[in-house]
This record gives C-alpha cells, sequence and structure tokens, in this order.
C-alpha cells in the first residue's frame, strides 16, 4: 500500500506528450505554430465583429466572447506546455497547478454554455424571427452572458476545492501536458470517492445541461426549417447554423470521449484526444466561423481594408516626415 505523504506536495512534474528528448524541439515549434495562429485568428474574429456595425447582433456577440474565452483556454494550458518542451524538469508548483486546472475548467466550460446560448439565439431567428429584436434584447444577451460565466466559475471552483482537500502519495508525476482533474486525482493517495462521484454527476450535469439545450433547440430548429417551402428557404436557414454545429460536434466529441469514462481507464489516447478541445478547436474556430459565414468573411474584408487603408496612411506620414517640408 501506498505510504501518504501527509506535508503537500510542493511540486509536479508534468509528463507531457513525448519523454524523448529528440521530440521536444519539433513539439514546441509545432505547438508554438498552432498557438500563434489560434491567438491571431481569435482576435481577428474579435476586431472584425467590435469594428463592423452590421456585425452588431446577439449572435456575433456571443461569438466575440467565444473567441475571447478560446484565447483564454488555450493560453491557461499552452505556454506552461512550451516552457516544458525545452525544459529538462517539467516541474509546476502545487499553486500554479491548482490554478491551471481552475482557469482550464472555468474556460472550457463557459465554451459549452457559450454554444448553448448561440444555438438559442439561433432558435429564436429562425422559429420566432418576427420577435428576435424583442426577445434577444440586450437584457436577455447580458443575461446568457451572466449565466455562462457564473455556472463554470462554481463548478470550477467546486472541483478545485475537492483537489485542494487530498493528500498525495510519494510519486508526483502527472501523466499528461497539463494539470487537469483524472490525471491529478489518479496521484492522490488518500479517497477520491467524492471526487469522482462529482465529476461524474455535477461535471456531467454542467457539461451535458448546455448539450441538451443545444439539441433541443436545433430539434425545434430542425423542424421549424423543414416545413419552409421553398428549398432556397431552407438552405439559407441551414446554411446559419453550419458552421455553429460543426463547432458543437467537435468540442463535445472529444470532451465525450475523455470524461465519460471511469477514472481507473485514463490512458494515453487520452492526452491525444484533450488536444483535439484543447488546442485545435480553439484554433479551428475562427476558421469555421470565417469561411462557412458570409457576413464574418464580408467583416474580415472590411478590417483588412481598413487595417491596410491605416497602414498607407502611415506609410505616407513617415515618408512626408523625411523628405521634409
Amino acid at each position: 500500500m501506498e505510504v501518504c505523504n501527509l506535508t503537500r506536495l510542493p511540486e509536479f512534474i508534468l509528463l507531457g506528450l513525448s519523454s524523448r528528448p529528440e521530440d521536444q524541439k519539433p513539439l514546441f515549434a509545432l505547438f508554438l505554430i498552432l498557438y500563434l495562429v489560434t491567438l491571431m485568428g481569435n482576435l481577428l474574429i474579435i476586431l472584425a465583429i467590435c469594428s463592423d456595425p452590421q456585425l452588431q447582433n446577439p449572435m456575433y456577440f456571443f461569438l466575440s466572447i467565444l473567441s475571447f474565452a478560446d484565447i483564454c483556454h488555450t493560453t491557461v494550458i499552452v505556454p506552461k506546455m512550451l516552457v516544458n518542451f525545452l525544459s529538462e524538469t517539467k516541474t509546476i508548483s502545487y499553486a500554479e497547478c491548482l490554478a491551471q486546472m481552475f482557469f482550464f475548467l472555468l474556460f472550457g466550460n463557459m465554451d459549452s454554455y457559450l454554444l448553448a446560448a448561440m444555438a438559442i439565439d439561433r432558435y429564436v431567428a429562425i422559429c420566432n424571427p418576427l420577435h428576435y429584436v424583442t426577445v434577444m434584447n440586450h437584457r436577455c444577451c447580458m443575461s446568457l452572458l451572466v449565466f455562462s460565466i457564473a455556472v463554470p466559475f462554481l463548478h470550477s471552483l467546486l472541483h478545485a476545492f475537492l483537489i485542494n482537500r487530498l493528500t498525495f502519495g510519494e510519486s508526483n508525476v502527472i501523466h499528461h501536458f497539463f494539470c487537469d482533474v483524472n490525471p491529478v486525482l489518479k496521484l492522490a493517495c488518500s479517497s477520491t470517492s467524492v471526487n469522482e462521484v462529482a465529476v461524474m454527476t455535477e461535471g456531467m450535469l454542467s457539461v451535458m445541461a448546455p448539450f441538451v439545450c443545444i439539441i433541443i433547440s436545433y430539434l425545434r430548429i430542425l423542424t421549424a426549417v423543414l416545413n419552409i417551402p421553398s428549398a432556397a428557404g431552407k438552405c439559407k436557414a441551414f446554411s446559419t447554423c453550419s458552421s455553429h454545429l460543426t463547432v458543437v460536434t467537435v468540442f463535445y466529441g472529444s470532451i465525450s470521449y475523455v470524461y465519460f469514462q471511469p477514472l481507473s481507464s485514463y490512458t494515453v489516447k487520452d492526452r491525444i484526444a484533450t488536444i483535439i478541445y484543447t488546442v485545435l478547436t480553439p484554433m479551428l474556430n475562427p476558421f469555421i466561423y470565417s469561411l462557412r459565414n458570409k457576413d464574418m468573411k464580408r467583416g474580415l474584408e472590411k478590417l483588412r481594408s481598413r487595417i491596410k487603408s491605416e497602414m498607407d496612411r502611415l506609410s505616407t506620414t513617415k515618408t512626408n516626415k523625411i523628405q521634409g517640408p
């Protein structure tokens, strides 16, 4: 039986994606590129929405918040991962590990609630278009946003508190590339039954509640679309939802694979699956929304033109100053 260390561990060691030294620099280069693309793509989405008056509606308001949450979500994980790729020790302090877990759960859960808010918006827009402006008003949008932050905050706080009450054994090696709940629980030598119950009940409820909301919204949308007489009308209605449905499928597919299984079966495959929703999904979201959405394409083109004209103006001003009077 493993002897418990009754004093709190000062630090953990993150095993990462690979322990082979020759893999570290290629992985560093790969994830640095993915991270920079994620930052640039989501920042462009936010700037395009904020600068284009035609994108000032609830759907794009929630999309801009989703992009912000995606930036935060990946920033909680990737910078530390990049440092560890080039470090021999690959350590993370106990407090930093707990903080990383808290913010990872917070922003990851925020994503699911924002996706649900966007599904509600699409439902109102397609099924009740005449009352869209009055239903999805500023007060309603802010209420959905506050709910999308408050519930994930309480969810994250609960799991961070339950982890903090555990004692750990001699091993401090986390078989993962960041401090996720399941890999940390596997190191505990005190009973994790309360934590596991919380993961499988409160955790599942917190994740599945917005998913159920999305499913119900899209079933109602599907019913309404099938009743549209013209084929062109059906195509237009489906096109407004296709990008959102793509993001929902990728996000919930990877989460379900990783978390809805017993703690004992957590393996290296889950590390690979985790990359999908921690790194790839935040990177792909801007491309999905911009490539499959005409309004976003137009907004990004306006932003590009505005940036280009501003750079030309600055270049002309600089040239005039150099040439003098």
